[in-house]
């Protein structure tokens, strides 16, 4: 096949370009260009487009750079300020893999006459007895992303790969260094593209919208930075965060239990699960998932409490390691 691979400058996307061509496919690598600001971290500096430059050139395959920025500000970076704006803690990974990796880059793709494109996420691809894909997590779980990709459906996963899911970080590594790739000793990024180190998500929101003492910044379920820290002292959460009347509400643990979440903006990887299905549910990118079961519409109950959800996170479903679907906690 003819294969598009989104090329980030990181060593798991080298290694899916560099598998790919071992597999015989005709492949082109590509940089999305998504943020035009200051960037000192994440995946979209300079230095990672030379990076991803640089591996085409090893693996000697051609590489061009796309310039997505306009779309990455309207559908990533305006929602990211909006949503803490309204108090909320959006996950612009998610945001971007949604609107931009597997929209935009896609779509960009099938203009170009490729047959599929590929990425370097820790994740899975499979083909059920009946013919349909799904999405299941990576073969390495301590790197499992398949909880940002919840947002997948057929129509995409019919035309994506997904080379490293079956591999371990260590074998990606090891893959990279076997081929001298100069990509194999660079570090995981873990920071949001378009937050500077230096600055953090206070300098970035504080330039675009007027900060009410921080309330902002403040996301349910926090405890840093809150309440009394002295010894001896009960540990306060925070339980909500109205941004208009500049106020975090405070509790304990117990406050943040819920027997319930709301699912906001759902889509599943193939077709809607029935009432009273089991699931387990994941909460964050890197959260423990814990047992629920979904009811008509849009809730999903929990057998045992569990923490509130932070408004604007992901919560994606699970059956064992295949993903159902996901949505987002109002």
């Amino acid at each position: 096949m003819r294969v598009l691979v989104a090329m980030s400058g990181g060593v798991d996307s080298s290694v899916a370009a560099a598998l790919l061509l071992q597999d015989g496919h005709q492949v082109v690598g590509a940089t999305m260009k998504l943020w035009g600001g200051e960037s000192d971290s994440g995946c979209c500096s300079v230095a990672d487009v030379e990076d991803a430059r640089r591996v085409a050139q090893q693996l000697g395959m051609a590489h061009h750079v796309f310039n997505f920025t306009d779309d990455f500000e309207r559908s990533v970076v305006d929602p990211y300020v909006r949503g803490h704006a309204a108090g909320r803690t959006p996950n612009p990974c998610v945001a971007c893999n949604r609107h931009l990796k597997f929209d935009r880059f896609l779509r960009r793709a099938s203009q170009l006459g490729f047959d599929a494109v590929a990425t370097g996420h820790h994740a899975r691809i499979a083909r059920a007895v009946d013919g349909s894909f799904e999405l299941r997590r990576g073969t390495d779980l301590a790197k499992d992303q398949s909880y940002v990709l919840h947002m997948l459906t057929q129509a995409e996963l019919a035309r994506v790969l997904l080379p490293v899911g079956e591999l371990t970080k260590a074998q990606v590594r090891s893959v990279a260094a076997s081929l001298g790739l100069r990509t194999a000793t660079k570090p995981d990024s873990q920071d949001v593209c378009f937050i500077t180190k230096s600055g953090g998500r206070e300098a970035f929101l504080g330039a675009r919208i007027d900060l009410h003492p921080a309330v902002e910044l403040v996301t349910v379920g926090q405890r840093r930075g809150l309440g009394d820290h002295s010894p001896g002292a009960a540990r306060r959460y925070a339980l909500n965060v109205d941004v208009t009347a500049a106020t975090v509400t405070l509790g304990s643990v117990d406050d943040l239990l819920v027997d319930r979440v709301v699912l906001r903006e759902i889509t599943w990887v193939d077709r809607p699960i029935p009432p009273g299905r089991p699931v387990e549910v994941q909460m964050s990118a890197h959260g423990r998932p814990v047992e629920g079961v979904f009811e008509s519409g849009d809730i999903v109950r929990f057998p045992l409490r569990q923490r509130r959800t932070a408004p604007g996170q992901s919560v994606v479903l699970y059956e064992g390691d295949r993903v159902l679907g996901g949505g987002f906690a109002p």
